[in-house]
């Protein structure tokens, strides 16, 4: 039956008109993105592609003047990275709790279509696991959806998609065995769209900050659904006391501050079914207090119009993000580079992770990319740092979502398709 499905979304994409499958998605990067008219279609455009896994030594590819290797294999779904203060690597595996139903005629397409794109292998574990000497173990078990993980001082908070649990770490932990305790309280089910929640510590560790998904691509779910969510929240460490940073953001993941400054970034997966050139996903730095659009506006002012009712005074006062990386690339991780092992141009900009698109008549996204910044800001175009994740076959051998450096300085990428933590350094 999958190739079936997979049929079906190639037909999908063969039938679009031949300008959307030429668009030039460049276009779309940067902060000044070319932004087609929507278009809504019955079914909209779709094309996955088949997992495969990675076979007989085949890896993804880097550029000339890098190598890539295996850190960890045969992993269960590895989502997210986090490396403690010792060189020790934390590795989140996990996935979605399955709470969304499925209701509208057109997500049930969707959803028969994207039943073939899951990784192949071992479930998820919704557990932690650690790295150490280049061995990996079990470190934390017994959560539910985890995915971000942050250690302030001797606080390891782990953000599952209902809660943030905090955990006692002392350097030098392969395990942890007690049970935490309960900082606060996420928007978790009973739908749970988007159940990923990044976090991160202010520079001075007072503050938390967790990324909350909407609970729909536009409020198909009702609005009452979205209570408390597309919104960064600003956790008091001390209290658990939160409020409401920056809003309209429909998935924010990735969030770090910028090196040696306390400027919030993130990336953010934006809406679909606007067609297969809308809308771009982005990266911006966060202002504190800002609106960001979803789900009335994107990029800025411009109005979705399929959301009832408008709100014409909530578009007004939507603030357009710092750059956009082109549409459905579906970012999930992001690194600043601080190190030294790579050459100067890499020195002070972005890795993101693209987990790829499904949303449109050709792949997009499926790699980790690069964003040079000057003066604290990015430039340029995203360019390809590691690909291969895709071949010519349509079939996909893995899928980037973390990144993180090492203490080292290498680039480490957890890849939930291909059940591996990859590390690129710099070729000697």
């Amino acid at each position: 039956m999958k190739l079936a499905y997979i049929s079906l979304a190639a037909l999908l994409a063969a039938s679009l008109p031949l300008a959307a499958q030429e668009f030039d998605r460049s276009s779309q990067m940067g902060p000044n993105p070319n932004l087609p008219e929507p278009n809504s279609y019955l079914i909209p455009p779709m094309k996955t592609a088949k997992p495969v896994g990675w076979q007989n030594g085949e890896m993804p590819k880097v550029p000339d003047g890098f190598k890539i290797e295996a850190l960890a294999k045969d992993l269960k779904h590895p989502r997210n990275l986090y490396v403690l203060p010792n060189g020790d690597v934390l590795v989140v595996e996990s996935d979605g709790p399955g709470f969304e139903k499925v209701k509208r005629p057109k997500a049930i397409v969707m959803q028969i279509v994207m039943s073939g794109v899951g990784a192949e292998g071992p479930k998820p574990a919704n557990r932690i696991s650690i790295i150490h000497d280049g061995r990996a173990s079990v470190f934390l078990e017994g959560l539910f959806s985890p995915f971000g993980v942050v250690l302030v001082g001797n606080d390891l908070y782990v953000a599952n998609t209902d809660s943030i649990m905090r955990y006692q770490y002392h350097d030098g932990d392969l395990k942890i065995t007690d049970p935490g305790t309960k900082l606060t309280d996420l928007p978790g089910g009973p739908i749970d769209h988007h159940w990923t929640k990044s976090l991160t510590a202010s520079p001075d560790g007072t503050k938390l900050y967790a990324g909350v998904g909407s609970n729909s691509n536009i409020t198909e779910n009702g609005i009452g659904a979205e209570l408390d969510r597309a919104q960064i929240w600003e956790i008091d460490r001390a209290t658990g006391a939160h409020r409401p940073y920056a809003t309209g953001l429909r998935n924010p993941n990735g969030l770090t501050f910028y090196p040696g400054s306390q400027t919030l970034y993130t990336v953010v997966n934006e809406r679909d079914e606007l067609g297969p050139n809308l809308v771009p996903d982005y990266m911006t730095s966060v202002k504190d207090g800002a609106f960001y659009g979803w789900p009335w506006s994107y990029y800025g002012q411009h109005v979705d119009p399929r959301v009832m009712p408008q709100n014409p005074d909530m578009v007004a006062k939507a603030v357009a993000p710092d750059y956009a990386l082109s549409s459905h690339v579906a970012p999930l991780g992001l690194a600043f580079n601080i190190g030294t092992q790579f050459p100067d141009k890499y020195k002070g900009g972005a890795f993101i992770g693209e987990h790829g698109s499904w949303d449109r008549d050709e792949f997009n996204g499926y790699q980790v990319g690069f964003v040079a910044f000057a003066d604290g800001k990015p430039t340029g175009k995203v360019e390809p740092f590691v690909t291969g994740f895709i071949d010519d076959k349509d079939q996909s051998h893995g899928r980037p979502v973390g990144v993180a450096f090492d203490k080292d300085g290498a680039l480490l990428i957890a890849d939930d398709q291909g059940n591996t933590v990859w590390k690129v350094t710099a070729a000697k």
